[in-house]
């Protein structure tokens, strides 16, 4: 039976939230929070190359629900799909057990470059056609985090809302 990325993420939080304040504290927040996005996203870019690879899947919508399904396991999200196509998977986030998690430790900004900022690099590692905009998440305070993936013709357009 393999862990849950809820369970992963808490498990991880306990290493991580000191390890990253003690860097805040003497490097500075920004360029701390800098070194761990960097770091994650590295990472992160890597398991959505990976996934990408393994799955194998032209369709978007299957892919990336696919994927997202993962992240919501053990009841760690409550979500609404709003569009799931070929070149599309929209939804909103309408519950997140990371947030709740994070902000009960005190610590939303810290999940917020853990978790939420992990979203974009994993989407990175889908490929450059695949395009991540999201304005909002729940970690920071909102009602709802607004995915949006689309395959863009033009590679060019790069990311937004991150």
């Amino acid at each position: 039976m393999s862990v849950s990325v809820i369970e992963q993420a808490k498990i991880q939080a306990q290493v991580l939230v000191p390890l990253v304040k003690a860097l805040q504290a003497e490097l500075g927040e920004a360029r701390a929070n800098a070194i761990v996005r960097k770091a994650l996203g590295e990472l992160y870019r890597g398991f959505g190359e990976a996934f990408w690879k393994a799955r194998n899947e032209s369709d978007l919508g299957k892919a990336v629900g696919s994927a997202f399904a993962t992240y919501a396991r053990d009841d760690a999200l409550s979500y609404d799909v709003i569009e799931q196509t070929r070149d599309a998977f929209a939804f909103d986030v309408k519950r997140c057990a990371y947030a709740e998690f994070y902000k009960a430790l005190g610590e939303p900004e810290l999940g917020f470059l853990m978790v939420c900022t992990a979203d974009f690099a994993t989407a990175d590692g889908f490929g450059p056609d695949i395009k991540l905009t999201r304005t909002q998440t729940i970690m920071q305070g909102a009602d709802h985090c607004d995915f949006r993936y689309r395959r863009i013709a033009d590679v060019s357009k790069g990311r937004a809302g991150e």
